[in-house]
């Protein structure tokens, strides 16, 4: 029943996670002109290193950051390194929650069952355990427990040879340093 609750938090951490990426796509940067917006926006999709990185909403907390194309400021990457050769489509993290939060959604061309053996790896290797159960309905995913309360979940969909993921953890603050 423990790993169940568990789940739940994890779960509702990763609609969190996936929320908060939602509005830094969508939320275009602001710009003085309708012509400057849309140069800026023509610009930005011709370069594939650009990021955009969404503006503060007048509730967000010192703390808590976004970015599209690129890992955000602070990003913990040796909780969750980026896979070699995978590209950044998203990354967010809130250090002001308790647990932190922190997102990243990636591709790459190598297969979903890659992607989950690289990651379990190197979430085991910092004492995560791996919670019984590989999928989701049909989606590989899954799920991660390290003490009580911290929590990764890994999902991958495999299109056309490219493997886009989803990694949303919620984790004590000495894990984030």
């Amino acid at each position: 029943m423990k790993v169940f609750g568990q789940r739940k938090r994890a779960t509702a951490a990763i609609a969190a996670a996936g929320t908060l990426l939602a509005l830094a796509a969508c939320t275009p940067a602001s710009t003085g002109t309708p012509a400057a917006s849309s140069t800026s926006t023509s610009s930005s999709a011709a370069s594939p290193q650009s990021s955009t990185t969404a503006p503060p909403s007048p509730s967000a907390e010192p703390g808590t950051s976004a970015t599209v194309g690129a890992l955000v400021p602070g990003f913990p990457q040796t909780l969750l390194p980026l896979m070699p050769a995978a590209k950044v489509v998203s990354s967010s993290f809130d250090k002001t929650t308790v647990p932190a939060t922190v997102a990243l959604v990636g591709s790459i061309t190598a297969p979903a069952a890659d992607v989950l053996a690289f990651y379990t790896k190197g979430l085991e290797a910092q004492g995560f355990k791996a919670v019984p159960g590989e999928t989701v309905g049909t989606l590989p995913s899954k799920d991660f427990l390290r003490g009580d309360n911290e929590t990764v979940n890994i999902s991958v969909m495999e299109t056309g040879g490219v493997s886009t993921f989803t990694i949303g953890a919620n984790v004590a603050a000495e894990s984030v340093k």
